[in-house]
């Protein structure tokens, strides 16, 4: 039986960091992993619409740090900062309502993603705001997918959407791709995105995957001196 694996989990330590970074008492541990995942719920619901990539949360004995990546950092600093004072707040009103411990020092970082067409997160957001807009599904997927390959550094895209498309009373799946997307290969830079739109006549699920090349320890080492050993086949041989 084949496995699927989510390919950021699949390449953790790898080529990519935990979102949450922080150390525990074993007595604090489920307040903080609570904490962590009703808080990125929320603002995931509060910003959307607001192309976030990633929310990642670093904590410290006293200090705690989110860290909100999105490619339109203005609509959510506001002017002169008040948005990003009003999110802060709301932040720790939040936590309050849920009862999770609040941080002696808290900080807010709005970081800007300078290559929007090559995060899958945004990238499926925008498929999102297209079909709740009604625009046809097939225009919608091709029009992306065609930013996606013209945007920097990208080699290869996938989009799967799965629903009632159209209006069709029976459910189905579509499928578009260009160029590569090497879901095996543990040095591959495969980003990966899950979404949904929900429309009058149900929810449409879209899967984004974005193929930004291949990451080598040391770009000016060969793969085999990088900690990559390519394997050999059996008529192949080895001196």
């Amino acid at each position: 039986m084949s496995k699927i694996v989510h390919p950021y989990a699949h390449r953790l330590i790898i080529l990519r960091d935990w979102k949450s970074r922080w150390f525990a008492d074993p007595k604090k541990y489920v307040s903080y992993l609570k904490g962590d995942v009703l808080i990125r719920q929320y603002l995931e619901k509060k910003l959307r619409g607001m192309y976030i990539s990633t929310i990642e949360i670093e904590r410290s004995r006293k200090a705690t740090r989110f860290i909100i990546k999105t490619s339109r950092p203005g609509l959510i600093i506001g002017r002169e900062g008040a948005g990003a004072a009003k999110l802060k707040e709301d932040i720790l009103n939040k936590m309050g309502k849920l009862k999770l411990p609040k941080p002696e020092d808290f900080k807010l970082e709005i970081v800007e993603v300078t290559n929007p067409e090559a995060d899958a997160a945004i990238v499926a957001y925008m498929i999102a705001e297209g079909l709740e807009k009604r625009m046809p599904y097939r225009r919608v997927i091709k029009t992306i997918i065609e930013k996606v390959m013209s945007a920097r550094g990208v080699e290869g895209a996938r989009i799967v959407l799965g629903g009632r498309l159209g209006g069709a009373d029976i459910a189905r799946t579509e499928e578009l791709k260009r160029g590569s997307v090497p879901l095996q290969s543990f040095r591959a830079d495969v980003d990966f995105k899950r979404e949904r739109a929900t429309l009058p006549y149900g929810v449409v699920g879209i899967k984004v995957w974005i193929y930004r090349g291949k990451i080598f320890t040391d770009k000016s080492r060969s793969p085999e001196e990088s900690g990559f050993r390519l394997q050999a086949s059996g008529n192949d041989k080895i001196d």
